[in-house]
């Protein structure tokens, strides 16, 4: 990066002031394995293993009935999809400015612009109600395109570097999701 950039000098501070607040995948998201996992069994429970939840009775107890039904509804697996396509809708707009400040790989930039802009479109469809990913808006869009850019040309090449790692670990993890939710579940992508 110090050689193609010739930022080093000056990309700690950038580093130190990282607020891009680029699209993440948690475990919250349920787009992890282990949350895979817990819903397959969620799902399928073998005799014996259903077991009251102490923390509920001991609500019911206190005084606090609401405590009697507390469950999710959306499953891991629908959460994630949300998360993902949503995600890849906001990385639009990230992608946007590397295309408009990355001249060199303008082409390359494009194709990735427009693979992910399919992919988001594709998993908002394995969405059960598509119409609840959130997808930025134009307005939206166009402040965020002002906010990146920069009169100091390092900052904006920081600001792509920084784009790109974090981009390619949300890939890494919506591949894994997917293949892993194409093998358990029953919807063709």
């Amino acid at each position: 990066m110090c050689k193609k950039f010739t930022v080093c000098e000056n990309s700690m501070e950038m580093l130190v002031r990282n607020n891009l607040n680029l699209p993440k995948v948690t475990e919250e998201d349920g787009c992890l394995l282990a949350g895979f996992d817990e819903a397959r069994n969620l799902s399928a429970p073998s005799s014996g293993s259903l077991r009251p939840d102490p923390s509920a009775a001991e609500g019911r107890r206190a005084g606090h009935p609401e405590l009697l039904l507390t469950f999710s509804l959306l499953s891991p697996q629908e959460k994630c999809l949300r998360k993902l396509s949503s995600g890849l809708f906001a990385f639009q707009t990230y992608l946007e400015f590397i295309q408009e400040t990355f001249d060199s790989e303008k082409q390359n930039v494009e194709s990735l612009c427009y693979s992910t802009k399919h992919l988001a479109a594709t998993i908002r469809q394995m969405v059960i109600n598509p119409d609840e990913v959130v997808i930025p808006d134009s307005a939206a869009k166009k402040s965020l395109l002002a906010n990146l850019k920069s009169d100091k040309d390092w900052i904006e090449k920081i600001t792509t570097h920084l784009i790109l790692r974090d981009f390619t670990s949300f890939m890494e993890k919506t591949v894994r999701a997917v293949r892993y939710l194409n093998k358990t579940r029953s919807f063709s992508a």
